[in-house]
């Protein structure tokens, strides 16, 4: 694996900062906010430099049911090669839900989603992952997630669920140790234990960030410093293995250049203690391999007698377990890595129970697509369309989640479409989310923000006559064939108006 060294996450926020930091040896940047041909002045000249810049996609949603997109792919690979790139990363997560294979609305989440931790649910994650790889120019990394919820009936933890993740497909993994703190805090997991179960040898890098934690729940904001508890994991981590490279991330409320190098220089002195002990437990592990194999053969033994040490604790149990899984397969089965989705043969309680959160009958069919496709349309409809709680699911923390859905729709909304907040003022965030109870996001943002302004629109609102007619006059501008050309003038005279009355 290439060594990628310390990098920060690119943001145009902070691009002109990140080319004159000192230290930064790559950069990563959202791919769906690279235009392959129109890249940022800023890549290019870091590119030019010999700065490595690595795409992180966020829309694949390869952990969803359904098989990943050809033209998102496609998407994926141009950005790839515009940024001469050695590898992508993308996340374990699913995104969107419903549709045909399930019979039921499809729905678009907006965000990153676990997948539960279950055969069927790794079954179909690693045939997504398999496809993601013969469509990319480079080799594929994934990320492990934050998350608020738990699914029920999980069969992994998160170590072992990676493990052979990593073991059937040869993917490599992006471990984000922000993310395994929230998961502690979250979902009362053990961070020691799912790094301690993490085959060490896939890592491709290590994502680094902050949040804040409200009311017991830790929220993975990416919008403050890094804490403490993140940076004693990956101290932990790197008392494992030195990991090829370590990444800043911040997305939003961004600080003075001083304070993000001051966050670097924290990561890179956590680096730096994690390898002490890695080294001190090295010189203990040759030191008490020595002594017993002396003891066993005399003080005249060479030094490299013996067969090599084995692995011990969870990492030799998670690879046990799944020595013993591959066991229990048929041989067919195994070798065709279960890629027809079949599994278990009728529906359980769970796709039942699922079904009757939707209110659908039985379609027909098997597989464990559907099965998987069942669960996340029944959990993604109560998060973001207000149907019943799947059984199973902790009712207040998927309240939280669909809160926190709402709420980023609309900050995501007010950004790619910033009229809106412009034009309603202080009631755009009030009427949004009383938007969002309601109707929930079937495309993107952009087709967001034209559905609620439709939406109020149709409702007669708002109750201002000339702000109803700038919001109308905002949604035929953007709704029809062609941009209107009066545009550009009314918003020269708000403009105008703004400032006079300033005066």
């Amino acid at each position: 694996m290439e060594r990628l060294g310390t990098g920060i996450g690119w943001r145009p926020e902070i691009a002109d900062a990140v080319e004159r930091m000192p230290g930064i040896d790559w950069v990563e940047a959202v791919a769906e906010n690279v235009c392959p041909g129109h890249l940022p002045e800023s890549l290019r000249r870091l590119r030019e430099r010999g700065v490595t810049v690595v795409p992180h996609g966020v829309s694949l949603g390869l952990g969803g049911a359904d098989r990943p997109d050809d033209a998102r792919l496609a998407a994926l690979a141009e950005r790839v090669e515009a940024l001469g790139s050695p590898l992508v990363t993308e996340h374990i997560a699913f995104v969107r839900a419903g549709g045909a294979l399930t019979a039921t609305p499809h729905l678009e989440a907006g965000h990153l989603l676990p997948v539960p931790r279950t055969r069927d649910a790794l079954d179909v994650l690693c045939e997504n992952v398999r496809i993601a790889q013969e469509a990319l120019p480079v080799p594929l990394a994934v990320e492990n997630i934050a998350a608020l919820i738990s699914w029920p009936g999980e069969e992994m933890t998160e170590g072992q669920f990676l493990y052979e993740l990593a073991d059937r497909t040869g993917v490599r993994l992006l471990i984000d140790v922000a993310n395994l703190h929230t998961n502690h805090v979250n979902r009362a997991e053990d961070p020691a234990k799912a790094l301690a179960e993490l085959p060490l040898e896939a890592i491709a890098y290590v994502h680094v960030a902050g949040g804040f934690e409200r009311d017991g729940v830790w929220h993975d904001s990416h919008a403050h410093p890094v804490p403490r508890p993140v940076l004693d994991i990956l101290t932990d981590l790197a008392s494992h293995v030195s990991p090829p490279g370590v990444l800043l991330e911040r997305d939003e409320n961004f600080p003075e250049p001083a304070e993000l190098e001051r966050e670097l220089g924290a990561i890179r002195r956590a680096l730096e203690a994690g390898a002490v002990e890695r080294v001190k437990a090295e010189v203990r592990s040759a030191g008490t391999a020595l002594a017993v194999r002396r003891a066993e053969t005399g003080p005249t033994a060479p030094l490299n007698s013996g067969a090599p040490e084995k692995a011990t604790g969870p990492r030799r149990e998670a690879a046990g377990a799944l020595a013993q899984r591959k066991a229990d397969r048929p041989d067919a089965e195994a070798a065709a890595g279960r890629h027809d989705g079949a599994g278990r043969g009728d529906e359980d309680g769970a796709v039942g129970a699922a079904r009757g959160a939707l209110g659908l009958p039985h379609p027909g069919g098997d597989g464990a697509r559907q099965r998987v496709g069942l669960a996340q349309a029944a959990l993604l409809s109560a998060l973001v369309a207000g149907t019943p709680v799947p059984e199973g699911f902790d009712r207040v923390r998927v309240g939280v989640q669909a809160r926190a859905l709402a709420a980023k729709r609309a900050d995501v909304v007010a950004k790619v479409a910033p009229e809106l907040p412009e034009i309603l003022g202080t009631d755009y965030r009030t009427a949004f989310l009383a938007y969002a109870q309601t109707q929930p996001m079937t495309d993107g943002y952009r087709r967001d923000a034209l559905t609620f302004a439709e939406h109020l629109l149709s409702a007669g609102r708002p109750g201002d006559t000339a702000v109803r007619r700038e919001l109308r006059e905002w949604w035929l501008e953007r709704s029809g064939p062609s941009p209107r050309s009066r545009r550009p003038v009314r918003r020269l005279a708000r403009a105008t108006r703004k400032v006079l009355l300033r005066r």
